[in-house]
């Protein structure tokens, strides 16, 4: 055991006479050893200066040396944790970074509406009409909207692929009394057609009011699916419903054979329900092949149906004026 030791000791100082020192590694938590070349190591740990001599280095320290230069490490890497900053607005929203960037590209932005307390990031689609800030897109199945309240209120997913701005940025966009709204709907079907929808006046209510909708005049290719394609089923003024905060009116609501007391279940997703209605963009998504006949999907009803039809894509979008 003596001499086992002492080998281990005169590797050791073998190494040191090398000038080699050991070093911690941040992604393994295990000692390392490389090659220090003038014998000194020195490291700023919350601004003290250590130069450690290889010399007089106590072993007995270096666990402790090692825990600071890591604690050191993990502050430059991660920044953020300690000392984030808020991110700059480029302008109130999309359609004002246009205006004053006319050849501004479609792309990631950071906004901060009137009125808003905080900056966010949008998707802002820059068309020749303006810069329309996206709030709502869906290109695919790999984000559910199956969400509760909180998620529909907050957002979710990639805001460059599928996701929901969150209902408390879409009322922060739309809250100004000053200006208008408009509301664009880009739907895709699986054949390769397009259509869209626009409504003027377009806003929401706030939280307390389940950030009810509201539209004024449609224009458009799609259809009024707001509106509905028969009486009682009238989105306009309804507030917003998810699987555990229901607004939808249904008592139960009636079609054909089914009865549903939830439509944000049925079709699972949240929206403006009012009898379940003609329109629901965050139901959910099927492929091409599964896409007919569901009764939970991505329809707009006064453009693809009234056999149900999941739509291959949705984009929903809002102007200032």
């Amino acid at each position: 055991m003596f001499l086992e030791r002492r080998a281990l000791l005169t590797r050791q100082e073998k190494e040191e006479e090398r000038g080699v020192l050991p070093t911690w590694n941040a992604n393994t938590l295990f000692w390392n050893w490389r090659t220090a070349g003038v014998g000194h190591y020195k490291s700023w740990v919350f601004g003290l200066s250590f130069v450690l001599k290889q010399e007089t280095m106590d072993r007995k320290l270096l666990p402790v040396i090692g825990l600071l230069l890591l604690c050191s490490l993990t502050d430059q890497t991660h920044p953020h944790k300690m000392h984030q900053k808020a991110l700059t607005a480029q302008g109130q929203d999309c359609t004002a970074i246009k205006a004053s960037t006319p050849n501004a590209q479609s792309g990631v932005y950071i906004i901060q509406p009137r009125g808003a307390h905080k900056t966010f990031k949008v998707y802002c689609e820059m068309l020749a009409d303006g810069g329309w800030t996206v709030f709502q897109r869906r290109i695919g199945g790999e984000v559910s909207f199956d969400r509760k309240w909180a998620g529909y209120k907050h957002g979710f997913g990639n805001i460059e692929k599928d996701h929901w701005l969150g209902l408390a940025n879409v009322w922060a966009l739309t809250r100004s009394s000053d200006q208008t709204s408009v509301l664009r709907v880009d739907l895709w079907d699986f054949e390769g057609g397009a259509a869209s929808a626009e409504y003027s006046h377009f806003r929401i209510g706030h939280e307390q009011a389940a950030y009810n909708l509201s539209v004024g005049t449609y224009k458009g290719t799609a259809g009024d699916a707001i509106r509905g394609r028969y009486s009682g089923i009238d989105q306009n003024g309804f507030g917003f419903s998810t699987v555990d905060r229901d607004n939808d009116g249904c008592s139960p609501c009636i079609f054909g054979d089914i009865a549903t007391n939830d439509c944000a279940s049925s079709e699972r997703g949240g929206w403006w329900f009012s009898g379940c209605g003609s329109a629901t963009l965050n139901g959910h998504w099927h492929p091409a092949g599964d896409n007919i006949g569901w009764a939970s999907e991505v329809h707009w009803d006064t453009w693809k149906g009234p056999t149900p039809y999941s739509l291959r894509a949705t984009r929903m979008m809002v102007k200032s004026m």
